[in-house]
């Protein structure tokens, strides 16, 4: 086969770069996954008010507003024990949506553009040619020839740009039904334990919630199951005393950097989680994925409207930078701050803490 532009990995990365190639008008678009759609994604499934934002751009948010959760408040738990409500009224500030279900809609946007989906394609390496990358070529020997190709398949992804070892922030959740919980907010709970990240609890539905941990292991010494029964028997126990437990714990690794750099090489760009943007003091990566994305697709617009291939890419990455480091470098701060007293001084004002929680969302 044959393309303009191959995209290995079709979560909200690599299909917001599809979505975005077709809002641009860039024709033969194929995108890969190693897993056919709908399928499952463990994932917090949290979307902020940047990622609805993203969501609008690509003329899918009035789709995924149907089926998200919406959420107008938080409760944080300090690591001094400290509890706090925030509220922010009757509008959006974030939602729930579950990846089965994003990224089936965004998928479909996707191929109602044009782009064509190939599923079960599990990418084995890359094409090159003349020191350029020119595709991509699958485990069963399908190739995919291209003359650019987006690199969207996360945190565990091979076919990056080499920027020697990763950087890891681990999670594990599960998922119960009627667990009891303020309807329309979130918890973040800073427990020592797993300090300077957190734990915490998603409302996916009325009933459906998801509770998980992440964490920071880089000695490969915690047991993440014993790490989050721990957590659970301290914070949730219960409120866990009538609940249902849905299928079992789940756990996942998630790829970060403070730095923003080596996205591409010719032929090459990286994107979303195997780029390691992700918040680093969050975790987020749902509106980091889909917003790199279309900063790709933008890219190779310019390209077909007269630039140079390198400029273009080089201007990407700047993008990127420019969209990210601030958020990125101050959640160096948030970290440094949720693992001090700051938190528990702050839940004193809660005008304060409103503006300290604020930070963190963003």
């Amino acid at each position: 086969m044959n393309a303009e532009v191959v995209i290995v990995g079709a979560g909200p990365a690599g299909t917001a770069a599809a979505i975005h190639l077709g809002q641009l008008g860039i024709s033969n678009v194929v995108l890969v996954d190693r897993l056919d759609f709908p399928r499952d994604k463990t994932c917090g499934s949290g979307v902020s008010p940047n990622g609805i934002a993203t969501l609008e751009q690509l003329g899918v948010w009035p789709d995924v507003e149907r089926h998200a959760y919406p959420i107008h408040g938080l409760r944080v738990v300090t690591a001094g024990g400290r509890e706090i409500y925030v509220s922010g009224g009757d509008s959006n500030s974030a939602v729930i949506c579950q990846r089965r279900v994003l990224d089936q809609i965004l998928l479909e946007r996707a191929k109602a553009l044009g782009v064509e989906f190939v599923p079960n394609f599990v990418a084995r390496e890359l094409l090159g040619e003349a020191g350029r990358i020119s595709g991509v070529v699958a485990r069963d020997a399908r190739e995919i020839r291209a003359r650019y190709t987006i690199v969207a398949d996360g945190a565990h992804s091979k076919f990056v740009v080499e920027r020697g070892p990763k950087r890891l922030i681990h999670a594990i959740m599960g998922w119960w039904d009627d667990v009891p919980f303020r309807a329309n907010h979130v918890e973040m709970v800073f427990d020592k334990d797993v300090l300077p990240y957190y734990g915490w609890l998603f409302p996916e539905g009325e009933r459906r919630v998801n509770i998980g941990i992440c964490y920071g292991d880089d000695g490969h010494a915690k047991n993440a199951r014993s790490l989050f029964s721990a957590f659970l028997a301290k914070h949730y126990e219960s409120r866990l005393a009538g609940a249902h437990q849905v299928g079992d714990w789940k756990g996942h690794p998630i790829s970060w950097s403070y730095k923003i750099d080596q996205l591409w090489s010719p032929g090459r760009l990286v994107i979303g989680e195997a780029g390691r943007m992700t918040h680093p003091a969050t975790a987020e990566g749902i509106y980091q994925g889909m917003r790199s994305g279309i900063l790709a697709a933008e890219a190779i617009a310019a390209i077909a409207h007269g630039a140079p291939e390198g400029e273009a890419f080089e201007q990407f990455q700047r993008n990127c930078r420019r969209t990210f480091r601030r958020s990125f470098l101050a959640g160096a701060l948030i970290k440094r701050a949720v693992a001090s007293p700051v938190p528990d001084w702050l839940v004193a004002s809660e005008r304060l803490f409103k503006r300290f929680a604020t930070k963190l969302a963003s």
